[in-house]
C-alpha cells in the first residue's frame, strides 16, 4: 500500500505542477490531459497557477481598454476647464444622504470660498443639492478614434459643467478634471511602450537572426554595432537625441521620433538573445532534417526556429514594455520628451514640479501612481509567463 501512494505521488507531480486537480481520482485522465496536450496549453496551465500574473493580466488589460476607449471612459474632454473648480479636491461619492437614506451614487454640490488670510480655495459641500450619477450620460460632443462624432460617455452628471463637476481624482490648477486627462494620457503612455516594443522585436529578431544563422563577417559587423551602441550609456544618450528632436514639431511626429529614440535604444538585448539561441539550434536535429528535407531558409527560420523558443521573446519584450514607459515618462517630466498640448503621463506629472500644486493638490501625483501600477503589473506578468514558458519545470 506505501509503495502505491508512493507511485501516485510520483504520478501527479507532473498534474500538480501544470495546475491540475490533486483531488480528482481518475489519474488515468489527468495523464491523458497532459499527454495529448500542446505546449501552449501545458504553458497556459502553468501560468494560470502565477496568481499575481494573472491578477496582472487583468490589470494591463482594463489599462489597454481605457486607453483604447479613453473618449468614452473619461467624464469630460482633458482641455475643458472648470473655472470655479481649480484645484479643488477629489469629489466623494455617496450612497447615503445626510438623512441615512440609502440612494443611488450620487455627488453634492460643491460651493467654493476664499480663506480671508491666506485667500487660498476652500471647498464645502452643500447637502441640500443631490447631484445623481449617470451611467451613458450625454455630454459634450467629441470624436471617437477621431473619426465619429459622439456625444455619450460611460458616466457623469446631467447637471451642466458650469454648475457642478465629478472629479474623481481631483483637479490641476487650470481646473481641468485629472481622471479624464489621466485616461486619455494612457493612451499615449501605454501605446507607446508597445510601439516601441515592436519597433524593436522586428529589428531585434532581423538582425539579430542574421548574426546567428550566418555568422561569419555579418556577424562581426552586426555584433560590433550593437556594442557600440550599448558602450554608450543610455540615459545621456536617449537625452541626447530626445533633445536633437525639433520642439516645434507637431504632436504625431514628436510622438514617433520619441518611438523611434527607444526603439534605436532597446533592439541590442533581443537582438543578442536572439543570435544566442540562433546559434544553438541551427545545429540542432529538427533543423538540420528540415534543412536536408529541402525547406527553404525563411522556413526553416521562421517556421522551425523562431517557435522553439517564442515564450522566451514574449516573456522579454512583456519586461521591456515597462522600461520602455518609465523612459517616455522621465522624458516628458524633464521636458525632453512628448510637450504640451500632448497629454501623457510625463507630461502630467510635469504639474508635480510646480510647488504650489505640489503643497495644495498632492493628488497631482496621481500619474505617478499610475505608472507605477502598470509598471509593477508588466513585471509580474513577465514573470509569470517566464515560468511558464517552461512548463516542465518543479
Amino acid at each position: 500500500m506505501q509503495s502505491v501512494e508512493k507511485t501516485w505521488f510520483e504520478r501527479t507531480e507532473q498534474e500538480q505542477a501544470l495546475g491540475l486537480d490533486e483531488g480528482t481520482d481518475d489519474i488515468s485522465t489527468q495523464e491523458k490531459k497532459i499527454y495529448v496536450a500542446s505546449y501552449w496549453k501545458l504553458m497556459w496551465w502553468r501560468f494560470l497557477r502565477h496568481r499575481m500574473a494573472v491578477v496582472s493580466a487583468v490589470i494591463v488589460i482594463l489599462l489597454y481598454l481605457v486607453a483604447a476607449f479613453c473618449e468614452m471612459v473619461a467624464p469630460y474632454d482633458p482641455e475643458q476647464t472648470f473655472a470655479k473648480y481649480k484645484l479643488v479636491p477629489p469629489t466623494t461619492i455617496r450612497i447615503f444622504d445626510a438623512e441615512g437614506n440609502l440612494r443611488r451614487p450620487f455627488v453634492y454640490q460643491i460651493n467654493r470660498t476664499r480663506d480671508p488670510e491666506t485667500l487660498a480655495s476652500i471647498y464645502t459641500e452643500d447637502t441640500s443639492i443631490i447631484h445623481p450619477i449617470r451611467i451613458w450620460v450625454e455630454g459634450s460632443e467629441y470624436k471617437f478614434w477621431n473619426l465619429w462624432p459622439m456625444k455619450h460617455r460611460l458616466f457623469g452628471l446631467s447637471a451642466p459643467h458650469s454648475e457642478q463637476g465629478i472629479f474623481l481624482i481631483g483637479a490641476d490648477r487650470l481646473g481641468r478634471d485629472l481622471f479624464s486627462r489621466l485616461c486619455y494620457g494612457a493612451r499615449v503612455s501605454l501605446t507607446i511602450g508597445l510601439v516601441s516594443v515592436i519597433i524593436s522585436l522586428v529589428l531585434g529578431i532581423f538582425l539579430g537572426g542574421l548574426s546567428g544563422y550566418y555568422g561569419g563577417t555579418l556577424d562581426n559587423l552586426i555584433q560590433r554595432l550593437i556594442e557600440f551602441i550599448r558602450s554608450v550609456p543610455e540615459i545621456p544618450l536617449v537625452m541626447g537625441l530626445a533633445a536633437a528632436l525639433p520642439a516645434d514639431w507637431p504632436v504625431i511626429r514628436l510622438y514617433f521620433g520619441i518611438t523611434v529614440v527607444l526603439s534605436f535604444i532597446g533592439w541590442t538585448g533581443l537582438a543578442r538573445v536572439v543570435r544566442g539561441r540562433f546559434l544553438s539550434l541551427r545545429e540542432e536535429d529538427f533543423v538540420m532534417a528540415a534543412r536536408l528535407s529541402g525547406a527553404s531558409e525563411q522556413r526553416v527560420i521562421f517556421r522551425h526556429m523562431l517557435p522553439s523558443f517564442l515564450s522566451h521573446i514574449i516573456a522579454s519584450l512583456t519586461l521591456a514594455i515597462p522600461a520602455i514607459i518609465l523612459s517616455e515618462t522621465g522624458l516628458s517630466f524633464i521636458g525632453l520628451g512628448l510637450r504640451a498640448p500632448a497629454i501623457s503621463w510625463g507630461v502630467l506629472l510635469q504639474e508635480a514640479q510646480n510647488v504650489r500644486s505640489m503643497a495644495l493638490a498632492p493628488w497631482v501625483l496621481t500619474p505617478g501612481i499610475a505608472v507605477v501600477l502598470v509598471v509593477l503589473a508588466f513585471n509580474f506578468l513577465g514573470d509569470g509567463i517566464r515560468d511558464a514558458a517552461d512548463p516542465y519545470a518543479k
